[in-house]
């Protein structure tokens, strides 16, 4: 069922429960007011009755009667029946003769007064005293102008219920339908968003509704999916790109030691360069699939308590293999009895120190680099400071995007993954990392990452 469908149905039935409820009040109140206003007028008519019989001894039984006949204000088919002490009627107006039980006399003269109903007739009886006599006085009468006008109620009721039933689904129809025309809209629009077109957006318009800002939030949903899209295709093809040249380097030296007739030591040197080249296209591909699979880890799995400066101390141990003229520096600025440890992915963090302080011993004039640990209450900060040469302030403002090689990084190994991987794996443990200069060649990177 439609969500139209639903808001009007629900709507209906609210304003039916409501209306049915505001109905029956009003016709309980009618039918209460109707049985205690006839009430009154039978106490009135009895008591009118006993007056004349007890206090006008001039009129007799008879004249009485007549009067009760012919009074202008009396019931239909009223009576009205006196009965003395020992239950005899003494006085009745009419000729019916309707008898009233013993017990029910006796109720009355307990209760001083009592309205009881039968099917058609609705009774009060009240005790009245005349000359230190008791006399139980029964007035009985059909309501009919009552219930005339309490069915005539019932009628306007039911019929002007079920017409504000009837407007009342029109008008819901009617605005649920203005109000719903907004995502008619969006419906239609994203069903011509195509995987071609993610530059299209939807109108947001003026108001500030929870329309708008479903159209402003799936906007921004688009955004982030273009540039998502965007970034897998230029992945792609630097990947591609990168991967292509070592291959083609490889099987290029292949060829030709194939064809040429070269010496063993010949051979030796080409073997060695064929290894480099496979060694930087594993490289390559690590650091790839490094970066591609950073999305895959959870934020809660694979978590340990690291050590950063353990961490730090094998990596500088490892980067110093490799670059046997490079010179790491480690500055701790923590108590003694304080260990800077955080909750984090181990081999994940060793890949982030690992390519920034072979990056630093890689791009420094000196193949220096200083590092320093600051140990907070909340995070630790670990700044890595080379003096780098010839790098721009562009080549710096882009320094972690993908395959973005600076300047200065000519005649220099590399693919410019390194530092884009640093940064996801920063920001995959919920950390900063920001790049600043520091004088004309002295280029710093702070991270910060939270203990957890």
């Amino acid at each position: 069922m439609k969500i139209r469908n639903k808001l009007i149905l629900i709507y209906l039935a609210i304003t039916a429960v409501l209306l049915s409820f505001f109905c029956v009040v009003i016709y309980l109140q009618s039918k209460d007011y109707r049985r205690s206003e006839f009430k009154d007028r039978l106490r009135k008519e009895a008591l009118s009755t006993a007056n004349i019989y007890f206090n006008k001894k001039d009129i007799s039984p008879e004249v009485l009667k007549l009067l009760d006949r012919n009074d202008f204000t009396a019931l239909t088919n009223e009576e009205i029946v006196i009965f003395d002490s020992k239950n005899q009627v003494i006085y009745e107006s009419g000729e019916d003769r309707f008898k009233i039980d013993g017990d029910i006399l006796e109720k009355i003269r307990a209760d001083k007064e009592f309205f009881w109903e039968d099917t058609k007739y609705e009774f009060i009886g009240i005790l009245f005293e005349n000359q230190g006599q008791k006399y139980v006085i029964v007035s009985y009468a059909v309501d009919n102008y009552g219930f005339f006008k309490l069915q005539n109620l019932t009628y306007v009721l039911i019929l002007g219920g079920l017409c504000i039933l009837f407007l009342s689904a029109l008008t819901g129809w009617f605005f649920v339908e203005r109000m719903l025309n907004p995502i008619q809209q969006i419906i239609k629009k994203i069903d011509k968003i195509k995987a071609s077109q993610l530059g299209d957006r939807l109108e947001v318009g003026n108001e500030n509704d929870e329309f708008a800002q479903l159209a402003d939030r799936f906007n921004q949903m688009l955004d982030r999916l273009q540039k998502s899209f965007m970034a897998q295709k230029a992945f792609v093809s630097h990947a591609s790109h990168e991967l292509r040249t070592p291959l083609t380097s490889i099987t290029g030296q292949i060829q030709v030691s194939l064809l040429a007739e070269d010496s063993p030591e010949d051979l030796k040197k080409m073997i060695q360069s064929v290894l480099e080249d496979v060694k930087q296209l594993n490289r390559l591909s690590n650091n790839l699939l490094d970066l591609t699979s950073l999305n895959t880890y959870s934020e809660k799995s694979n978590l340990n308590l690291v050590n950063v400066l353990d961490k730090l101390s094998r990596v500088r141990d490892e980067a110093i293999k490799k670059n046997p003229l490079g010179q790491v520096a480690i500055n701790v600025d923590v108590n003694e009895d304080e260990i800077p440890e955080l909750l984090g992915n181990p081999p994940l963090l060793y890949t982030a120190f690992y390519n920034l302080i072979d990056n630093g011993i890689k791009y420094s004039l000196n193949q220096t680099v200083d590092i320093e640990v600051i140990n907070k209450p909340k995070s630790i900060k670990v700044q890595f400071q080379n003096n780098s040469q010839n790098i721009s302030d562009d080549d710096l403002k882009n320094i972690f995007e993908p395959f973005k090689r600076g300047s200065n990084s000519k005649n220099k190994v590399g693919h410019g993954v390194g530092l884009s991987l640093v940064k996801g794996i920063v920001e995959m443990h919920n950390g900063t990392i920001e790049v600043s200069r520091q004088d004309p060649n002295l280029i710093l990177f702070e991270v910060m990452l939270p203990k957890r």
